[in-house]
């Protein structure tokens, strides 16, 4: 009886599974002890059969793990499943969101280049491109998101790359990841979206002719606020340059992470959902509040990319924003009036967060650049969780009675 290659017919069908099989099942690795659960490999080195066997791996002519700050199983798995997961070819994991996105642009940008940029991104992204990627001479230009005409005119023959996160932090404006990958194309430009907000259980902006996704693990890929990580997903010969960076410098996702971020990815869709309905129905309510001025989520109907949103993501995500009658002391009143929320920066938790943008994530940016990506005084974000809506909605009637 002819002997079935298990490995490769097991491959063969997650290459045609769905994203649910994906996040459970792509990337596992059995070592011959025949684990049901993926192993940690904490070491830091691997141990070689003989010289010649070192000096192959070293050089790259022998597959197998050298040195854990490059190669290790369990981060190798990891970066499998959410690649399979993203639609991409190759994924490289990263110590945190951060260095996720400065080793994409060290890997793929030189000195004289240029980078397209919403506005509408998180504050130390911002911070990353004006204050250290411009000591290295990468030049940016920060436009409107969704002012199409705007990232037309800000090209250059020098632009290489056009960054945005879709939807934005905290806004929640959504940007068209086709029309934008087009333009960057015709330019000889990369698009690189950050897709931290919907993952890939509700976006893939691979389908849409994005080149680079990026993530924080840190927030939805592990749902429940324990550990931190980043991961680039693209194409196998932009992830070997991003592995080149990680491999001379060091931002090195810890293999215990890596683990901690499997566990998160096996229930990411349900979670999503239940994020998603949970915030939509805050939204709705929060609409009809008096004290709210305007509320952002792309779920409703009176948000300017609704139909857009409609067509490029399976669900709306967890995170809103709103406005609140007043400015600052009026935001903070309401914040601390919560007792139930935690308030604190970090979203995608199982726990909803309430925090003040424009004194924490996007503190570090001036007044204008603030009030150049909306961030006003008065703009409150909450990343919804995992508890009931109701008691969500009474905690937040807390703070609204405090304003």
């Amino acid at each position: 009886m002819e002997k079935v290659d298990k490995h490769n017919e097991r491959q063969r069908i997650l290459d045609e599974a769905q994203l649910d099989t994906l996040a459970v099942r792509a990337g596992q690795l059995r070592t011959p002890e025949g684990e049901h659960s993926e192993p940690i490999f904490t070491t830091s080195s691997f141990v070689f059969e003989d010289a010649h066997s070192a000096a192959a791996r070293f050089a790259g002519d022998e597959a197998g793990n050298v040195y854990s700050r490059y190669t290790n199983p369990t981060v190798r798995t990891f970066e499998q499943r959410i690649a399979a997961l993203e639609g991409g070819e190759r994924a490289v994991a990263t110590a945190s969101g951060m260095a996720a996105i400065l080793s994409t642009f060290m890997a793929l940008l030189a000195a004289g280049d240029h980078v397209v940029c919403s506005r509408s991104v998180f504050g130390t992204t911002t911070t990353l491109l004006n204050k250290y990627l411009a000591k290295f001479g990468v030049g940016v230009s920060f436009v409107s998101p969704t002012d199409y005409g705007a990232w037309e005119a800000a090209i250059t023959p020098a632009t290489r790359a056009l960054f945005i996160e879709t939807p934005s932090n905290p806004l929640c404006e959504v940007l068209d990841i086709e029309r934008l990958a087009g333009l960057a194309h015709d330019n000889n430009s990369l698009l690189i979206v950050d897709n931290c907000f919907c993952t890939p259980a509700l976006q893939k902006p691979l389908q849409f002719g994005a080149d680079i996704i990026i993530h924080s693990a840190t927030k939805y890929l592990d749902g429940q606020g324990r550990c931190v990580g980043g991961v680039a997903v693209g194409t196998a010969e932009h992830m070997e340059e991003v592995l080149g960076f990680l491999r001379s410098c060091g931002p090195t996702m810890s293999p215990f992470n890596a683990w901690v971020f499997l566990k998160g990815l096996e229930t990411l869709r349900l979670r999503m959902d239940a994020h998603s309905r949970s915030a939509l129905e805050l939204a709705l309510w929060l609409e009809n509040q008096p004290q709210i001025e305007q509320v952002f989520y792309a779920g409703l109907a009176s948000h300017p990319q609704y139909a857009l949103a409609q067509r490029q993501q399976r669900g709306f995500g967890g995170v809103l924003s709103f406005r609140v009658a007043g400015g600052r002391d009026e935001a903070w009143r309401l914040i601390d009036a919560t007792r139930l929320l935690s308030i604190t920066a970090n979203l995608g938790d199982a726990k909803s967060t309430i925090v003040h943008p424009a004194t924490t994530t996007h503190g570090r940016l001036s007044d204008q650049q603030r009030a150049e990506a909306g961030i006003s005084p008065n703009l409150v974000r909450i990343s919804v969780g995992l508890e009931d809506p109701l008691d969500i909605r009474q905690d937040i009637a807390r703070g609204l009675a405090a304003v």
